[in-house]
């Protein structure tokens, strides 16, 4: 019974929530953007004909090896990197940038030259110290 317990335990904490709702997100952006990429992104690059390099293979020693299947991916991958980065992670950061940029707020310490110790800004004698400051 006490497993039963820490499991539950193990399962409430906030953690393993936030994981369980990240992977059905990225769930759900993955098949966006895939479907985004397919259908809009893809055929806008292969305009001129098919853009579809599976049919190139070659043969050694009776092997078959078949690179057209890797280059897919690989402009795929490259083509679903540059989607998220522009239509995602870019504009994320703009919006941080922009709630992030606030003004300084200005000072309401000092440091006591004579003991370094830091006294409130209007201060004309050091508390620690005793020290005249400017």
């Amino acid at each position: 019974m006490k497993a039963l317990d820490e499991f539950k335990v193990f399962m409430s904490k906030g953690n393993v929530i936030d994981l369980a709702v990240a992977v059905v997100i990225g769930g759900a952006v993955n098949t966006m953007v895939s479907a985004l990429v397919a259908d809009l992104i893809t055929p806008l690059i292969g305009v001129p004909g098919h853009f579809n390099f599976a049919s190139l293979s070659f043969t050694i020693n009776g092997s078959t090896f078949m690179p057209g299947l890797f280059l897919n991916a690989i402009i795929n991958f490259l083509v679903i990197a540059a989607v998220v980065f522009f239509l995602i992670v870019r504009p994320a950061q703009a919006l941080k940038e922009r709630q992030s940029s606030k003004h300084p707020v200005d000072p309401t310490t000092k440091v006591c030259p004579e003991c370094l110790s830091v006294i409130p800004l209007k201060a004309k004698r050091c508390a620690f110290c005793t020290s005249k400051v400017r």
